[in-house]
């Protein structure tokens, strides 16, 4: 398999584990942890569609609040509600657990609880919150905010699984932890020249800085909770990252 070759099927096995969009068949998948460099290119997928949902509404005359609720839906959609489960399972494992096995237990198990509800609806609402004040405020602002977010908050899902250990013997967090310091850093370097081409690169830097901090500071958190990185774990990071974005641009 040629060099562009094997790079498109990383990309191709990126956009299939992050989302549910169709992305084809693969007779031969490389690692996961070789595909995350690609991450923030899955992303980039997920808001370009968004972006152009919050476009066609607003076009039509739909009002912004309903418009970025219509946004924020594709996204979920896009993506299968992935991360949002990661967070909501997150919540409730290290709110109701009392150890760590029983932390992963919960974190495993499908039903919901009160902790991962309220996490659901504090992460939809300020990201719904935050859609809709930009655009009111600048409606072209808010489509490149839906693209550069969703790349960037991808991109330092590489780090977590480079340098902290899998807390599962199984499941996503293990099969990728195999990744590269290379692969890391070009997810990385990926989106900076996104979100400098997108947002300048001023506010490119404070966004990647203000995210870099939420999710190295909830990276501690996971360490001390259940000793490491899961599938959950790196779904609550990236949306603490797009919270944290948000947060910075809808000033």
């Amino acid at each position: 398999m040629t060099p562009l070759r094997t790079r498109l099927t990383e990309v191709q096995l990126a956009v299939m584990l992050l989302t549910r969009l169709p992305a084809g068949r693969m007779l031969e998948a490389p690692a996961i942890g070789a595909a995350v460099w690609a991450f923030p290119i899955a992303g980039a997928l997920v808001g370009s569609i968004s972006a152009a949902i919050l476009y066609a509404a607003l076009a039509v005359g739909i009002a912004p609040t309903l418009a970025a609720g219509l946004a924020l839906a594709t996204t979920v959609l896009a993506t299968g509600g992935l991360h949002e489960d990661g967070l909501a399972d997150v919540a409730d494992g290290f709110g109701g657990g009392h150890n760590r096995a029983r932390k992963l237990e919960i974190m495993r198990d499908s039903r919901i609880g009160s902790y991962g509800g309220l996490a659901l609806i504090l992460s939809l609402g300020l990201r719904w919150q935050a859609i809709t004040l930009l655009a009111v405020q600048s409606p072209n602002l808010a489509m490149i905010a839906l693209i550069a977010l969703a790349i960037s908050s991808r991109a330092g899902l590489g780090f977590a699984l480079l340098w902290m250990p899998a807390a599962r013997a199984d499941g996503m967090g293990k099969s990728a932890a195999g990744t590269s310091l290379i692969c890391a850093v070009s997810g990385l370097l990926i989106a900076a020249v996104a979100l400098a081409i997108l947002l300048g690169p001023q506010t490119a830097l404070y966004l990647l800085l203000a995210q870099i901090a939420v999710q190295l500071a909830f990276a501690r958190i996971a360490l001390r909770q259940i000793g490491g990185q899961s599938g959950d774990v790196l779904g609550a990071m990236q949306q603490l990252a797009e919270i944290a974005g948000w947060l910075v641009l809808a000033r």
